[in-house]
């Protein structure tokens, strides 16, 4: 009988189901543009979704594109600096987007043809958002553009 049979078979050792999920070590981090590093990405990951939480919007549940960026932000503002600007952000211009839709809403109870009002505050709404949820995802901070800014 050969030696090597007597050893004992050891399966492959396979990668822990969250390995997709856990950050590089630092050594195979990217590198970030700039002098200064970039946010992590659990931060990234925390400003998208304060971005993309505003698209509530669509759920019809009143002011709950304001409450959902709203709450993310404030959860998680004090010890991720990143999550803290994109909140405030997010919670400006979905404020802005809410006054916007109650004035749409208002001139389209005069008269239906103003109904085009909301359509178009809640696709620009929307176009804005996955933008902004786009840049936050690699790590830039976006302004919107057209926000009043209620938080500074």
């Amino acid at each position: 009988m050969p030696e090597d049979m007597d050893t004992q078979y050891e399966p492959p050792k396979e990668p822990h189901e969250d390995a997709a999920f856990q950050e590089p070590p630092e050594e195979e981090k990217p590198a970030v543009s700039g002098s200064t590093p970039g946010p992590e990405r659990n931060e990234r990951l925390w400003g998208m979704a304060c971005h993309l939480s505003g698209a509530a919007v669509v759920t019809l549940i009143p002011f709950a594109n304001v409450l959902a960026p709203f709450v993310i932000w404030m959860l998680k503002r004090e010890n991720r600096p990143f999550v803290n600007t994109e909140g405030e952000e997010a919670v400006n211009f979905q404020i802005t987007m809410s006054i916007g839709l109650l004035i749409g809403f208002l001139l389209a109870s005069i008269h239906p043809v103003f109904g085009i009002v909301l359509i178009a505050v809640a696709v620009v709404d929307l176009v804005f958002v996955l933008i902004a949820s786009t840049k936050a995802n690699v790590g830039e901070s976006y302004r919107y553009p057209l926000a009043f800014r209620f938080f500074k």
